[in-house]
C-alpha cells in the first residue's frame, strides 16, 4: 500500500526548496504525492505563484485560502486561525500518511496544528535553525515539538533539535535543500536571463531582498536606511525581489516601489521564481538584504552576501557572508567590502555549511523506509539525565 505524503507550500521561496523532494515523492513507486498550496501562492499581490507549481507539472490537490491580510499583526493572527480551520477540512479529506512541511511560516504552523489534532505524523524540514530577529524562530521550534521526523541541514541543527527533547534516531542530517536546486537546475545564461527579465546587466549589479523584522517595529526605519545606502549607486543595477507578507510587509513594499519610481537603475519583481532567482544570483556581483537564501544558497554560487541586521542572527554562515548593522553607514561599508578585490578573490574558496547536495534523495528514502506505526506517540529525550526510580508520592499508601 502506498504511503500518501502531503506536502504543504505557502510561498515562492518555500516551494523552490521543496520542488525536488516533491519530484522524488512523485517518482517513488510506493509513495503518493499530495500537494496543498496556501498563503502567498494564492495572492495576486504576490504573483499568483501557484502557477509555477503547475508549470513544473505538479497537480495541486487542495488549496487553503487563509484570506491573507498583509502587514498587520492582527491580520496574520487571524490568517493563522483561518489556516487551522482550512487545514482541518483538507487533512480530513486527504487522509495522508505523513504531512511534510518546511521551515517556519505561520501558514505552516496552521497545517501542523491541524495535523496534531488529527493524529497525522509530521515530517519537518530545516528545523533546529535560529533566526533571532523574527517570530519565525518561535514558530520553527514549535513545529519541531509537534513533528515526528526531523530533516535538518547541518549537525549543529541536529543537536538543537535533540536539545528540544526529540529522539536522536528521528533526526536526520540531510543538508540544505537550496543546494539541491543549484545542483539540479540548469541556470539561465546571461542573454536568456536578460530576455526573461526585460533588462540588460551593466558592469555592476546587485540583487536586493529585504523582509520585515517581525520581533520589533523598526522594519520601515531599517528599509529607509538600506535605501539611503543604495541611493548613491546610480551606476549599479539594483534588482529588488519584493518583501514577504509578514507584519509591515506592505509598508516595505510601498517604500521599494517609491524608490524604484525615483531611480531608473532599479527593477522590482513580485516574484522571480526559483530558477530566475538563482540565475540572477549567478549573474550579479552579490546579494544584499536579510533573506535566508543569502546564507543557505548564495555561497554555493560563489557570490557574496551583505546580511543586514538581526533577522538571520544565529544561522550558520559561510565566509562569503558580510554581517552589518541596519544603518546606512554600516550597509555602505559592507557593500564597499563586497566589491573589494580581496573579498572577491576569497569567494573561490568559500564553503557552504549547508552541504554539497543530495538532501532530497535522503529525505525521500527515509519517507519510504521509516516505520510509521506508533510514530505519533513521542517520548521526551532528556539530555544527560539518568533514569531514576520514583517511589510513591507523599501521602499515598502502597
Amino acid at each position: 500500500m502506498s504511503r500518501k505524503i502531503c506536502v504543504v507550500t505557502g510561498s515562492r521561496a518555500e516551494y523552490g526548496l521543496l520542488r525536488w523532494v516533491m519530484d522524488g515523492i512523485r517518482e517513488a513507486p510506493d509513495l503518493e504525492l499530495q500537494t496543498v498550496a496556501t498563503g502567498a501562492h494564492l495572492s495576486p499581490a504576490h504573483g499568483l505563484t501557484y502557477r509555477e507549481i503547475e508549470a513544473d507539472g505538479f497537480r495541486i490537490d487542495r488549496t487553503v485560502d487563509i484570506q491573507l491580510v498583509s502587514g498587520t499583526a492582527v491580520g496574520i493572527a487571524k490568517s493563522t486561525a483561518l489556516g487551522i480551520s482550512g487545514f482541518a477540512d483538507v487533512l480530513d479529506e486527504l487522509q495522508p500518511s505523513v504531512l511534510l512541511v518546511l521551515g517556519d511560516r505561520y501558514e505552516t504552523l496552521s497545517a501542523v496544528v491541524a495535523a496534531l489534532f488529527a493524529r497525522i505524523p509530521v515530517a519537518h524540514l530545516h528545523g533546529g535553525e535560529t533566526s533571532e530577529g523574527a517570530f519565525d524562530e518561535a514558530i520553527r521550534h514549535s513545529i519541531t515539538k509537534m513533528a515526528h521526523l526531523h530533516f535538518v541541514a547541518a549537525p549543529e541543527y541536529r543537536d538543537r533539535v535533540v536539545q528540544l527533547g526529540e529522539q536522536p534516531d528521528r533526526v536526520f542530517v540531510v543538508g540544505g535543500l537550496g543546494v539541491d536546486s543549484m545542483k539540479r537546475l540548469e541556470l539561465l545564461d546571461r542573454p536568456a536571463l536578460e530576455q526573461s527579465l526585460g533588462l540588460e546587466f551593466p558592469e555592476r549589479s546587485l540583487l536586493v531582498t529585504y523582509h520585515p523584522v517581525t520581533l520589533d517595529s523598526t522594519s520601515s526605519d531599517q528599509m529607509t536606511e538600506l535605501l539611503a545606502a543604495l541611493e548613491p549607486l546610480d551606476d549599479t543595477l539594483l534588482i529588488f525581489t519584493m518583501p514577504n507578507a509578514d507584519t509591515e510587509g506592505s509598508a516595505l513594499w510601498g517604500q521599494v516601489e517609491d524608490f524604484g519610481r525615483r531611480h531608473p537603475n532599479v527593477r522590482t519583481f513580485e516574484s522571480l521564481g526559483h530558477l530566475r532567482y538563482l540565475s540572477c544570483v549567478h549573474q550579479v556581483d552579490g546579494v544584499v538584504g536579510n533573506s535566508s537564501s543569502g546564507l543557505a544558497e548564495v555561497p554555493s554560487l560563489r557570490r557574496g552576501t551583505v546580511n543586514i541586521g538581526d533577522r538571520q542572527r544565529g544561522r550558520l554562515r559561510a565566509s562569503s557572508v558580510i554581517d552589518c548593522e541596519p544603518d546606512r553607514a554600516s550597509i555602505s561599508a559592507a557593500i564597499e567590502r563586497l566589491y573589494s578585490r580581496d573579498f572577491q578573490e576569497s569567494l573561490a574558496s568559500a564553503r557552504n555549511p549547508y552541504g554539497e547536495g543530495g538532501a532530497s534523495e535522503r529525505i525521500v528514502r527515509t519517507l519510504r523506509e521509516y516505520p510509521l506505526q506508533g510514530l505519533v506517540k513521542k517520548s521526551f529525550y532528556d539530555l544527560n539525565v539518568p533514569a531514576v526510580s520514583v517511589g510513591p508520592l507523599v501521602g499515598t499508601s502502597d
